[in-house]
């Protein structure tokens, strides 16, 4: 249960800074004079710094150690955001987003995500795993939203405080490294009973657990490919550009939603109980991606905004249930390759996107990476459940008799 707190609150710090740095790299890089591209490339070079590190995790993080891995990537995201807001130019910009692995989606799904996930499973039942994948996203969440919210506050120092608008988002940049130094220390805390058993010999990953992986993580691939095109950088972007409306307003707006995403996990744990893993994930899933077209044709920041927070409420219902489905799915010493190889995907289809979505706005339309975005994810729905609803996780097996195929 220690071990577990200090999971959660991890969880919550990186969050904060997460969605923290989500907003502000999207409200920063143009007050450097970044263009719409050039933008979606450093978004881009973060999140594919953050696939290379999860791929390390995956082969080498139960070798090298998992608490001495997690403090290793907190000390370099601190370090990469602070050269961040030293810098000026586009290449020592990109180059201290890429080495500091911040990510623009304003999600944390990082490389330390992995680690972590290898680890809760070991401290609950299988009764109880779902339920606790759902607090662990609440904490999340609840750090995104209140990392959206702290994104306002570069505009609080550039109105009262007198300092500079590019000087006032350095600052946030600050915030950002002290969030992950605070993680650091946290990680130092854990007990040894995280690390992997026998963690110098490759654990042995049976057959059919790899095409379980393979199959799943084929079809994450092309959810995360449309979660690419709708990072909260760019969607900070659109609501800047679409409607005219404030930093503030923006940072409210995504506290607002990662709220809505925070209550939304325990509600997954509940409907799961019910309707199962697979059906918690699509059929909430499908609905929040028909929400994001109509924000994309609304005449209105008010408008826009509401149905942008009804489309939060459930677009993070399959989190928690997709989470504990694939730990259920595999065995014990199978978790930290099933973690890494299904997120290394995310982070791979995550890095490729922003660059095309950030090039759509630029020289297509503001609103075509939304209409993109969407419908990749409702075909993904419809592929995961056609795959996947005859896979039981064992206890929907102990309830209703399902057979794991």
């Amino acid at each position: 249960m220690r071990d577990r707190r200090v999971l959660y609150l991890t969880a919550f710090l990186r969050a904060l800074a997460t969605g923290l740095a989500g907003v502000l790299l999207g409200l920063y890089l143009p007050r450097l004079g970044f263009s719409m591209a050039e933008i979606g490339f450093t978004v881009a070079a973060g999140l594919a710094a953050g696939a290379a590190a999860a791929l390390l995790v995956t082969l080498l993080g139960d070798r090298l150690g998992r608490r001495r891995a997690l403090i290793l990537l907190a000390a370099l995201g601190a370090l990469g955001s602070l050269g961040a807001a030293a810098a000026s130019g586009t290449v020592g910009v990109t180059a201290a987003v890429f080495f500091g692995m911040l990510n623009g989606m304003g999600r944390d799904r990082g490389a330390s995500l992995v680690l972590e996930q290898a680890i809760l499973p070991a401290t609950a039942g299988e009764e109880e795993r779902t339920r606790a994948f759902a607090w662990y996203n609440l904490f999340q969440d609840a750090g995104h939203a209140l990392g959206g919210l702290l994104a306002g506050l570069p505009d609080l120092f550039h109105r009262w405080g007198g300092a500079s608008e590019v000087l006032s988002h350095r600052l946030g940049l600050g915030g950002y490294a002290a969030l992950m130094l605070a993680s650091l220390f946290l990680y130092s805390r854990l007990s040894p009973s995280v690390e992997a058993r026998d963690a110098r010999a490759r654990a042995r990953i049976s057959p059919g657990t790899r095409r379980v992986v393979f199959k799943i993580s084929s079809l994450f691939a092309l959810d995360s490919l449309g979660g690419g095109f709708l990072t909260t950088s760019l969607l900070s972007y659109f609501f800047f550009e679409r409607f005219g409306v404030s930093g503030m307003a923006i940072g409210v707006l995504f506290f607002a939603a990662r709220l809505a995403n925070a209550l939304s996990h325990l509600g997954a744990a509940w409907l799961a109980g019910r309707i199962g893993l697979v059906n918690t994930m699509v059929f909430t899933h499908i609905p929040s991606s028909l929400l994001l077209v109509t924000v994309a044709i609304a005449p209105s920041f008010e408008v826009a905004a509401l149905l942008f927070l009804l489309r939060e409420g459930l677009v993070e219902m399959d989190v928690p249930t997709r989470q504990s489905y694939v730990m259920a799915v595999v065995r014990p010493e199978e978790r930290t390759f099933a973690s890494g190889a299904t997120h290394l995907v995310r982070l791979g289809a995550w890095a490729v996107a922003p660059s095309f979505a950030g090039l759509f706005m630029q020289s297509v339309s503001l609103v075509a990476p939304l209409l993109v975005g969407a419908g990749l994810k409702i075909a993904y729905d419809g592929l995961l459940y056609f795959a996947f609803r005859g896979v039981k996780p064992p206890e929907e097996k102990n309830i209703r008799g399902g057979e794991l195929s």
